[in-house]
């Protein structure tokens, strides 16, 4: 498997440097020459480490092992032309050389068993991001959807945002959630919850069994972080959307746990769709059905729906401002949910600077006319 990775890794580092290789090359050449045709009082053979040195900056080890023999060697021509290779100045000159090609060398090993190390730790992130947030369908139903999960820890893929579809009795089921933290205990909260959620597709529960199903996981998984002395199981919540978006009817079902309202895109306006009483977020109690309370608001023919969470609407850009999302969703003029995300992900992207405070992830779901 390690070997299947790093050849084409290795073929995609060489195949660029082919062209630059020519310029240490052309630095060893150049100096050979001149420190040959001057005065033997001029010294220009340390130069030569700029070699290896330039080397390690865009090949391998294994190259710039072979620039820096290549440099050694040529100061051991220099010496041999210019008074011997036995006088003290050129037996310093030629240590010193090999010293730092060697550590030049050695550096560059290190560096480049980091990077394979860290491709290894991205594939695992990859593959467990396939597993625990199961990318969505283009269609479901008559529906067209599109997602997009952006994390916010350095070099991961995955965090404790969550999103799912399941089918359900008439209707395609979707939740969006946002785990309160970040980090390995936000990452099980969102396993624990997307776990309940798809798992509970097959018993047809009603709107709010469902979200009283996911509340009571929370809470269970909680309490289980608790007992294992996890300084912040107390502190642990998750706010979450859970629609229903019927087959036979121009309509959406919703249960808003503390989660931000998505946003409703008909006729070039974008308006939020707040529900009435929004339910605690999950986690908090132990619920039951009559906890929540069922919205109900039209989703027609030629609708656009953009679930987000948090992470999108509290990105700040270097003035310090707010990610204005509904503002954007306007001006991005489409109707295509993939177009949509495409457009809203390399915004925020843009208005954060290339870095998000929190994990951020959008849904867009659109009917056709």
């Amino acid at each position: 498997m390690r070997v299947r990775h790093s050849l084409p890794r290795l073929g995609r580092s060489w195949r660029p440097s082919c062209g630059l290789i020519a310029v240490p090359l052309a630095i060893i050449v150049a100096i050979t020459v001149i420190d040959i045709n001057t005065p033997t009082t001029i010294h220009l053979g340390p130069f030569l480490v700029a070699a290896p040195a330039i080397t390690a900056s865009f090949a391998g080890a294994g190259v710039t092992g072979a620039i820096g023999a290549l440099a050694v060697a040529a100061q051991v021509v220099i010496g041999h032309l210019h008074g011997g290779l036995m006088t003290a100045n050129h037996l310093a000159q030629i240590a010193a050389l090999l010293l730092i090609s060697v550590l030049v060398t050695i550096f560059r090993y290190a560096r480049d068993r980091h990077e394979r190390q860290l491709d290894q730790v991205r594939s695992v992130a990859s593959a467990a991001q396939q597993v625990l947030v199961r990318p969505l369908p283009d269609r479901i139903g008559n529906l067209r959807i599109a997602s997009v999960y952006i994390a916010a820890e350095a070099e991961a893929q995955i965090g404790g945002d969550l999103y799912a579809a399941v089918p359900a009795p008439g209707a395609s089921r979707l939740v969006i959630g946002d785990v309160r933290g970040r980090g390995l205990n936000a990452i099980g909260e969102a396993a624990v919850l997307l776990g309940a959620f798809q798992g509970s597709a097959y018993r047809n529960l009603v709107l709010p069994a469902i979200v009283a199903h996911l509340g009571n996981a929370a809470y269970w998984n909680k309490m289980h972080l608790a007992a294992d002395d996890n300084p912040e199981a107390e502190e642990s919540f998750v706010t979450a959307l859970v629609l229903d978006i019927h087959d036979d009817g121009p309509f959406i079902d919703m249960v808003n746990c503390g989660h931000p309202p998505p946003l409703l895109l008909r006729d070039d306006t974008v308006r939020p769709v707040e529900a009435g009483e929004p339910a605690l977020p999950l986690g908090l109690t132990t619920p039951s059905e009559r906890d929540y309370k069922v919205e109900t608001f039209a989703f027609e023919p030629g609708d656009l729906l953009l679930l987000y969470t948090d992470g999108v609407i509290e990105a700040r850009g270097r003035d310090g401002t707010f990610y204005p999302l509904a503002d954007r969703v306007t001006a991005c003029d489409t109707s295509d949910p993939q177009s949509l995300v495409q457009r809203l992900h390399d915004d925020l992207l843009r208005h954060a600077g290339g870095n998000l405070g929190d994990d951020a992830a959008m849904i867009a779901i659109a009917k056709p006319s």
